[in-house]
């Protein structure tokens, strides 16, 4: 298969699809202004190949910020593009969509991935998806747009999750997850009077989550949205963490960008050497992968800043580009198979 990566910092559709032949799949990510105009335009130009789109800076070697990214697969690529539908209240209504495409498609987790833009209820969406996908243990990668809005096929649909089965027919693909954050010390917190539905955290082994959280950073209210960078929430899944970043002060308690049930464990995690686990990442897929035809990636908003901030956003691109063909998607939350989580780096390999 062959990846295809086109541009415009200034949005001008055809010049991001300059140089795109007989694709087979495609990804838009588009900016608010003209979005529902280039998915349409987008359609038009090339009627009948599955797609789906939404609100998002792109990246190849360097970020598209306010433009057009259209990313493209072809030569060896069987796919379906579609949508669940009412995600804030009643996705799985739509399951059947999704079963019948990838009976469509065919394929099985060696060669065969589930890509998503969401629009919200992340959590929810992922637990409906992957009943369907777990059948053939197909993996899922993907993420949270922007603005609520999302794409497929040439519509543009609110309160929705946009999907792509993408079946490789060249050869495996495989899905990873980054986590640049290792466990602060050894606190362990029980959460308590949280709000699913708002996404607040209330307490910490019963005292208000805003004081503990400063009582062990030292940091003002002010501070603690920018200290979530260097220091977010984990969530023990098994041998994974799922990491939780904090959106904002809530009075006492903490939104966060991630559900968090009462009776959840939660611990504190810091920075690691971010810079070394992505040389290992790549080292990684190297070796699983000597051959790579295509490398589609999500990346936090939150990994986004951190990077920029350190201006290593750019070093990172370059680093990450030494793979092959790598572009992606900064997203507002990253899924992996079944799991939401925050402040992650998520991808695929196609070989």
């Amino acid at each position: 298969m062959k990846q295809f990566f086109g541009m415009s910092q200034s949005g001008n559709l055809e010049e991001a699809v300059h140089g795109l032949y007989n694709p087979q799949f495609i990804m838009l990510l588009s900016n608010n202004t003209q979005f529902e105009g280039h998915v349409k335009a987008l359609e038009k130009r090339f009627p009948g190949v599955p797609s789906i789109g939404c609100i998002g800076m792109g990246y190849q070697t360097r970020v598209v910020e306010n433009g057009v990214v259209v990313i493209a697969f072809s030569d060896g690529v069987t796919a379906a593009a579609n949508v669940l539908e009412r995600v804030s209240t009643m996705p799985v209504k739509y399951i059947r969509r999704l079963e019948q495409d990838i009976q469509a498609v065919g394929g099985s987790g060696e060669d065969t991935v589930c890509i998503d833009f969401c629009a919200g209820n992340d959590a929810c969406v992922l637990t409906t998806i992957c009943t369907a996908l777990e059948r053939r243990e197909i993996s899922l990668v993907g993420g949270t747009g922007d603005q609520g809005r999302v794409s497929a096929n040439g519509r543009v649909y609110e309160d929705a999750v946009a999907y792509g089965l993408v079946r490789n027919r060249n050869g495996r693909v495989k899905t990873y997850k980054e986590n640049i954050y290792h466990q602060l010390g050894d606190y362990r917190f029980i959460a308590s009077n949280t709000d699913r539905a708002n996404y607040i955290l209330g307490s910490l082994n019963g005292k208000p989550a805003k004081q503990v959280y400063q009582s062990i950073l030292h940091v003002t209210d002010e501070e603690i949205l920018t200290r979530t960078f260097q220091n977010p929430f984990g969530k023990i899944n098994g041998d994974d963490t799922c990491i939780i970043s904090i959106k904002e002060v809530n009075g006492n308690a903490l939104a966060c960008f991630r559900q968090v049930n009462d009776s959840d464990v939660l611990i504190l995690l810091e920075l690691g050497d971010y810079q070394a686990i992505t040389r290992n990442t790549i080292r990684q897929i190297c070796q699983e992968f000597p051959r790579r035809s295509a490398i589609f990636s999500v990346n936090c908003l939150f990994r986004y800043k951190l990077f920029s901030q350190h201006n290593y956003m750019q070093t990172y691109l370059q680093e990450m580009a030494k793979l092959g063909c790598h572009a992606g998607f900064v997203g507002y939350g990253e899924h992996y198979n079944n799991r939401f989580v925050n402040q992650s780096m998520t991808c695929v390999v196609f070989e």
